[in-house]
């Protein structure tokens, strides 16, 4: 028996998920993000990480986070950061001319009212 080959290439139908303008929810875990990262790094790592993870999720280059997202991250200071927050990914197709990137991703806060439930 032959095993199959390696390296090829199906035809694929349709159009890629690269291309489609959507909304996904999400909860990150920062806790495990910065665990053991000093103190005067921490909320920066967090924007650093929220930024990872919408580029891994969505899969753009581009990734714009929001100022709300910002102000909530660093809402308890640089040492302090939230466990967990709340985010909405849209992948967007973006209107500039000047960006080597056809699509960016807008990172928002989602207030969550209670933590566990």
């Amino acid at each position: 028996m032959v095993p199959p080959k390696k390296g090829v290439k199906r035809d694929r139908k349709g159009r890629s998920a690269m291309s489609e303008v959507v909304t996904r929810e999400y909860t990150i875990n920062l806790h495990k993000r910065i665990f053991g990262v000093g103190f005067k790094k921490r909320a920066p790592r967090a924007v650093d990480e929220v930024r990872k993870f919408a580029e891994q999720q969505m899969g753009t280059k581009d990734v714009r986070v929001d100022t709300r997202l910002n102000k909530f991250l660093w809402s308890k200071g640089i040492r302090n950061v939230p466990y967990r927050v709340r985010v909405r990914l849209s992948r967007r197709r973006n209107d500039d001319e000047d960006s080597p990137y056809k699509l960016y991703t807008l990172v928002t806060h989602v207030r969550v009212t209670s933590s566990r439930s």
